[in-house]
């Protein structure tokens, strides 16, 4: 009987293969070759999934967004009280490289981040997740000053910006090892301590 290949288990194997490099080496040495190799299967296996390496590079950049979504899901799914603070805690904890996993995500994240500088389709994609990041954001900023947890006269959308740019640049602190992720934490706490009432 034949054999079923998972087409999607593989095309995320090979995936993988380019994740690792990108975390150790950037992406400037990918090549479906190396991605080959670093896989343990042949380029022709390779090229089978993916036609070229704009492709692999396109679906890796999915991958990693997908990842990203989860993980700030999975936060969320963590908060048990009411209090929406918790939940704005919970959407910033998301983005920050607080585990290994999440700093591997984090460490490919930069290496598309220098490409999308040069590649308006990748630039756009990330333009696109900021926004909808910090329009979420906005949104929970909004609902704790409504419900009294933060003062009347804060901007929510203002401060979601804020708050992403630093958790952008706590989340950069913590890959040079400017910061633990419990100290980067600690930063979030007191600017969120900084909006309550």
């Amino acid at each position: 009987m034949p054999r079923i290949v998972d087409h999607g288990q593989r095309r995320g194997e090979i995936a993988e293969a380019l994740w690792r490099i990108a975390a150790r080496e950037g992406l400037e040495t990918v090549s479906l070759s190396r991605v080959a190799q670093e896989a343990g299967v042949s380029k022709g296996r390779v090229q089978h999934y993916f036609a070229s390496r704009e492709e692999l590079l396109g679906f890796t950049a999915t991958l990693l967004q997908q990842r990203v979504d989860a993980r700030v899901r999975a936060q969320l799914a963590r908060v048990t009280s009411d209090e929406p603070l918790d939940v704005v805690r919970a959407l910033l904890a998301g983005i920050l490289p607080l585990d290994d996993e999440s700093r591997t995500d984090a460490l490919v994240g930069s290496a598309f981040f220098v490409r999308a500088v040069a590649d308006p389709q990748l630039c756009e994609t990330y333009r696109a997740g900021n926004r909808l990041m910090r329009d979420v954001l906005t949104e929970k900023l909004a609902h704790a000053r409504d419900v009294g947890r933060i003062a009347a006269d804060v901007d929510p959308a203002h401060e979601s910006t804020v708050l992403f740019a630093l958790a952008g640049g706590l989340g950069e602190s913590i890959l040079v090892g400017d910061h633990t992720a419990g100290s980067a934490l600690s930063v979030v706490d007191r600017q969120l301590a900084r909006l309550s009432t």
